[in-house]
């Protein structure tokens, strides 16, 4: 299998920023199949009909494969927010203004978003980093400042980053995940938060499957009818215009993505190399993997996906990645919510793999051959 699928003579430029990104790259690895065959011989065992528990079963043998753990648990949690504004936003392709980006990364550092409450419940810790803020937000001891730029150009006027901007905010997200993982990290969720972030997420999906813009583009935070016709207008003006290679996703990604996309590559990328299973979100968190997929098809393995969005695309998006979600409860906030709300349900799958009785230890009989 080729590890990687990249135009390298194009990026010749930021020649040495891609060697630091496929230095990463290299210590992804296939999954433990050992213990996933160990895993699946205990459920197995265990005092419950063979497949009872259906998704949870699965589930808790994919992450014992992902984690190279036969009965893995997960005492140490964290959901990476990222941030950044897009220059698409000012086409009026979003309900609210770009200033919310800022309003809620404030709102974030306060412990007073839907993340947070929910990273509480779950035993989560909540790490947020402007990527790419407009505005220049107030020092806090909890905020990773990583600016890449002050919002992505607008990709209906020519690439929304440079090569060397997306893979510097490639870098950041592998840094981060990196620096928690020496926090400690055994699971981590990944979110985001930027006005008009959907609209580069649909753009990416758009030009990586070849679908219509129609078929993959949403209402995002509830734009009306006319809000929805110009925001795919603005997506095809910039697929036209840019003409990004699908089949390099890093292309796709520099030309129509944004700062907190990539570094959401990078974090999946870096938390696959560390073997730490990641449980995407939504539709942004979605795409991001979407493009590290693409770009190594290998991370896969290392996905879980939480929920099914209620924006088109995202459907597209997990069929492209063949994984299944977890929930369906119509969410579409982002901010990596849905993708906390789902750890109880890896906690559950785990807890199960590892405490429950097997038929000998309980001395509950088997099944008979009927």
């Amino acid at each position: 299998m080729k590890k990687v699928n990249i135009a390298t003579s194009s990026w010749m430029q930021a020649e040495g920023l891609v060697k630091q990104v496929l230095e990463v790259v290299e210590h992804i690895v296939p999954v433990d199949i050992q213990a996933m065959q160990e895993a699946r011989t205990r459920q197995d065992s265990l005092t419950k009909p063979q497949g009872s528990l259906g998704q949870l079963e699965e589930l808790s043998v994919r992450l014992a494969g992902m984690t190279r753990k036969a009965r893995p648990r997960f005492a140490q949690k964290a959901v990476i927010v990222l941030a950044a504004d897009h220059g698409v936003a000012a086409e009026g392709v979003s309900a609210y203004p770009q200033a919310v980006t800022a309003q809620m990364v404030q709102n974030f550092l306060a412990g007073g978003a839907a993340v947070n409450v929910l990273a509480r419940q779950a035993g989560a810790r909540v790490v947020i980093a402007d990527l790419g803020v407009c505005s220049e937000l107030p020092v806090h001891p909890q905020l990773l400042s990583r600016k890449i730029g002050n919002g992505t150009h607008s990709m209906t006027q020519g690439a929304a980053m440079s090569q060397q901007e997306t893979l510097r905010a490639i870098l950041v997200g592998i840094e981060i995940a990196k620096d928690e993982a020496q926090r400690g990290l055994d699971l981590v969720a990944i979110g985001e938060m930027g006005i008009g972030n959907t609209t580069a997420a649909s753009a990416i999906v758009a030009a990586i499957t070849g679908c219509a813009v129609t078929d993959v583009t949403g209402r995002g935070t509830g734009i009306d009818e006319e809000g929805w016709r110009r925001k795919v207008a603005c997506i095809e003006q910039a697929l036209t215009i840019n003409a990004p290679n699908a089949a390099d996703p890093l292309d796709v990604l520099a030309k129509v993505g944004g700062y907190e996309i990539a570094g959401l590559v990078g974090v999946i990328l870096g938390a696959a190399s560390l073997q730490i299973p990641v449980i995407m979100d939504g539709f942004i968190a979605s795409v991001a993997a979407l493009v590290a997929t693409e770009f190594c098809p290998l991370v896969r393995s290392y996905l879980v996906a939480a929920h099914s969005s209620v924006e088109i695309g995202h459907r597209v998006v997990l069929e492209r990645m063949e994984l299944m979600p977890l929930l369906n409860l119509h969410l579409r906030l982002g901010e990596g919510s849905g993708a906390v709300i789902a750890m109880h349900l890896l906690d559950d799958a785990v807890a199960l793999l590892d405490e429950m009785a097997t038929f000998g230890e309980a001395g509950v009989s088997e099944q008979t051959s009927v």
